[in-house]
């Protein structure tokens, strides 16, 4: 009866585990597809991010009422003077990176891009070694000349190669290895109470659309404001399909959050890295077979290489992981570049349960 009991009990957790990977990957892989699909007809993305923004904003406020209504607790509030001095940094350089992200959607393929946001690995480990976060080591040498040299490869004589798209996307993981490095140290100041990705969404989005705003009103601005889509509309219908395209975009922005928090919550960090690398593989198969992304031999030689390096990466953290213990906040960051908030300690996991209360 025992020994049933535990095969019923781990039977449940693979499910479980399988489940929240499936709704992962439907949020992370449908977005990339979203922006892409979006950018071909609506050619404004620095707006159609500001407005990600902010519906991811109205849903994590949102999420805290609830959850303070029902657990008779209050969140989290920052006051001003640690939200400027600590959060901004952290929210400007997260919305550059989306934002960069988002536009790079306008010239190049999502293999491309799917390929080249994977070096952000690449970026984190050198922002980490530069803040003293991770300690150089000869095993994050080969990593980082892995994803290099596979980055290379991939971008080698592509035929739908383009280089302002491919600079925008190369500039957004290098934003994101400041970002990751800049989330990593806030989240670990204890006494700011932002171990909480929905209070640290909740946080970060107002200033990430005031730092987004210059930079769309210097690109976008003008050509918006006579853009018949938006505001010199002529059939509202068209309108309100733009604008419903708009606000699904920002509904897969939360949920891509949300659901890599369940999954790490759950699961563990780890889990999250690895199906990180999965995902990579089904975002690059669905771009060839769905799109006609063309890619080479050499290409996929490269793809290959540069996920050995990742792989590496991740097993290097299982290894320090292991190490140390037990959970804790872990030094490197997973490898999936577009990942919202995914630290994780144990004591998070316990003081967060009341969010996953019916």
């Amino acid at each position: 009866m025992g020994r049933w009991a535990l095969d019923l009990a781990f039977v449940w957790k693979a499910v479980l585990t399988l489940g929240l990977v499936l709704l992962y990957y439907c949020f992370s892989i449908g977005i990339t597809f979203y922006n892409k699909w979006l950018t071909k007809s609506f050619h404004f993305p620095l707006f159609m991010t500001m407005l990600h923004l902010a519906v991811i904003f109205l849903f994590s406020a949102l999420s805290r009422a609830l959850v303070q209504c029902s657990s008779h607790r209050a969140r989290v509030v920052l006051s001003w003077t640690d939200y400027l001095r600590r959060v901004a940094p952290t929210a400007l350089a997260t919305a550059l990176d989306v934002g960069l992200s988002n536009w790079s959607f306008l010239y190049i393929t999502v293999s491309l891009y799917t390929m080249t946001k994977s070096s952000a690995v690449l970026f984190i480990l050198i922002f980490s070694l530069i803040f003293k976060l991770e300690e150089l080591r000869a095993a994050l040498v080969l990593v980082v000349l892995l994803i290099a040299g596979g980055l290379f490869m991939f971008t080698y004589k592509s035929t739908q190669f383009n280089v302002e798209g491919f600079a925008l996307v190369l500039g957004a993981s290098f934003i994101g290895g400041i970002r990751w490095t800049l989330t990593q140290m806030l989240l670990q100041k204890a006494d700011l109470g932002l171990q909480n990705p929905i209070d640290t969404m909740f946080h970060l989005q107002p200033l990430m659309f005031l730092g987004l705003f210059p930079l769309f009103a210097v690109f976008e601005g003008l050509h918006l404001s006579t853009s018949e889509k938006i505001f010199r509309f002529q059939d509202a219908g068209l309108l309100l399909r733009v604008l419903g395209s708009l606000f699904l975009g920002g509904i897969l922005a939360f949920g891509l959050g949300f659901s890599e928090f369940l999954l790490v919550s759950r699961t563990s960090s780890l889990t999250l890295s690895i199906a990180g690398i999965f995902k990579e593989v089904c975002t690059l198969l669905l771009a060839a077979h769905l799109l006609g992304d063309q890619i080479s031999l050499l290409n996929w030689l490269g793809f290959a290489l540069c996920l050995s390096g990742i792989s590496l990466h991740v097993a290097l953290k299982a290894l320090h992981s292991r190490g140390d213990g037990g959970p804790k906040l872990p030094k490197g960051l997973g490898p999936s570049a577009d990942l919202e908030l995914l630290l994780q300690s144990s004591q998070r996991e316990e003081e967060d349960d009341d969010y996953f209360v019916t």
